[in-house]
This record gives structure tokens, sequence and C-alpha cells, in this order.
């Protein structure tokens, strides 16, 4: 069974290129390191929810965008071997600050699936 890290967080609508350049070059070293799958999404129908929603949960303002995304790997072994390689690659930023995001506002996280058709 497959390994998943899934992200959701809030884009500035005028940062949403920068945003898809700076995943291109991500993708491509998590996938030179051996990530099966690299998927970037922007809302396309995100509904601010009354208690809760994608775009409360990472407190989306209207100048935002929320992006989900997932990364796929053949195991929870892998993932972490294939992470431990994608920090230490000297082409990721190591500067959070700049990123075309806040991510304070990012959420996360590692999901083992329990069904998969």
């Amino acid at each position: 069974m497959s390994y998943v890290d899934g992200f959701i967080l809030a884009v500035p609508k005028q940062k949403l290129d920068a945003y898809k350049e700076m995943a291109r070059e991500a993708g491509a070293i998590w996938m030179e390191h051996g990530a099966l799958a690299f998927v970037e999404c922007v809302g396309d129908d995100v509904p601010y929810g009354e208690l809760t929603s994608f775009p409360r949960a990472v407190q989306a303002t209207e100048e935002e965008t929320v992006v989900f995304s997932w990364i796929l790997y053949r195991s929870r072994e892998d993932r972490d071997a294939i992470n431990a390689k994608v920090m230490a690659d000297p082409r990721m930023p190591k500067d959070m600050t700049q990123m075309p995001f806040d991510g304070k506002r990012m959420i996360y996280g590692g999901f083992r699936p329990f069904l998969e058709l």
C-alpha cells in the first residue's frame, strides 16, 4: 500500500503564477528523488463554509485562493528517505519567508491509505 503527504494552503491570487513555478521546480526534485506522483490543485469549487471548509482551515482571504496538493510514495519508508534527500537537495529553497504563500497557515500531514481502488 502507498503513502501520501497532503497539503492545503492559501496562495495570494496575485502570486499564483509564482507559486505554480515554485511547485513545478519542487515537483521535479521530488520526482527525481523517487516520488510516484506530485499533484497541485487550485481551488475551483471551494465555498467558505459556515463552520468548516478548506478556506476556513487556512484562513484564506478574498485575495487568496486555496491550493490542495499531495505527493504519492510507495511506502512510509520511501517517503521518509525521499523527503530527507529532497530537504538536503541544494536546489530546494531554505528560507520559507521567501515563498509566495504564508507557510504558517499551511496544513500538512502524512497519510496511510486504507483503501485503493
